[in-house]
C-alpha cells in the first residue's frame, strides 16, 4: 500500500510540474510587413517598426503570404536585416 501511494503521489507531482511549464511556455508571432517570426517575449516595439502580435495559433488569410524566419533574442525583423534595440 504504502508503494502505491508513494506512486500515485509521484505522478501527480510530474503531471503538475507539466501543467506549469506548458503553461509558462507560452509563444506569440510577431510580424512586420510579411515577414513574421516566433517570441517568446512580450516586448514593446518602437512604433516605426510596425510589428504585429498574434496569438501562437494565428493563421494567414488565403490571399495573404507572410515568410518566417528566427532570430534569438530582442529585436525585429526589417525586410532582411535583423533591428535589435
Amino acid at each position: 500500500m504504502k508503494l502505491v501511494g508513494k506512486t500515485l503521489a509521484s505522478a501527480a507531482a510530474v503531471a503538475g510540474l507539466l501543467a506549469i511549464s506548458s503553461v509558462s511556455a507560452s509563444a506569440a508571432i510577431a510580424c512586420s510587413g510579411n515577414v513574421c517570426w516566433h517570441t517568446h517575449e512580450t516586448y514593446r516595439y518602437p512604433p516605426d517598426a510596425r510589428v504585429i502580435i498574434h496569438d501562437d495559433d494565428w493563421r494567414w488569410g488565403p490571399n495573404e503570404h507572410y515568410v518566417f524566419r528566427e532570430h534569438e533574442g530582442r529585436g525585429y525583423w526589417r525586410g532582411d536585416n535583423w533591428e535589435s534595440w
